[in-house]
């Protein structure tokens, strides 16, 4: 089966580079589905997971936001955070999700929620590809 390649990158390195069959994620005008040869494109990312299938398995990458640039030969997600599911740290996702809701839940006028928000959408972000590995 044809094969691309996936790179990955943060602003710490790369975490992520292999040939795979197809790239699934979700860009702000929504689902994306990438096979080899696919016209090039850039596009925003949300917060969510990108789904690597490689010879027969799916494998899952938290990122938060960034971009995904599209080649007919290769692709490359540009995150500001992206973890492995293997790698993430379960309990310190817990944490931040707990915390974020806290702030979510403050009346204190100087709370930034938006900021919050975010915070709270990247952990249970976390959470979620944690469990699909």
């Amino acid at each position: 089966m044809k094969t691309i390649k996936v790179s990955v990158v943060t602003p710490d390195g790369p975490v992520y580079e292999a040939d795979v069959e197809m790239v699934s994620t979700k860009a702000k005008s929504g689902e994306l589905g990438i096979l080899p040869g696919h016209i090039p494109l850039v596009a925003p990312l949300e917060i969510s997971a990108v789904r690597l299938k490689k010879e027969g398995k799916t494998e899952y990458i938290a990122v938060s936001g960034g971009f995904l640039e599209v080649r007919p030969d290769k692709v490359t997600v540009l995150a500001q955070a992206a973890e492995k599911a293997e790698d993430i740290d379960v309990a310190r996702a817990k944490a931040a999700k707990e915390r974020a809701e806290r702030r979510l839940q403050s009346k204190d006028d100087d709370i930034d929620f938006k900021r919050a928000e975010l915070a709270l959408k990247r952990a249970i972000n976390r959470l979620n590809v944690a469990e699909m590995k």
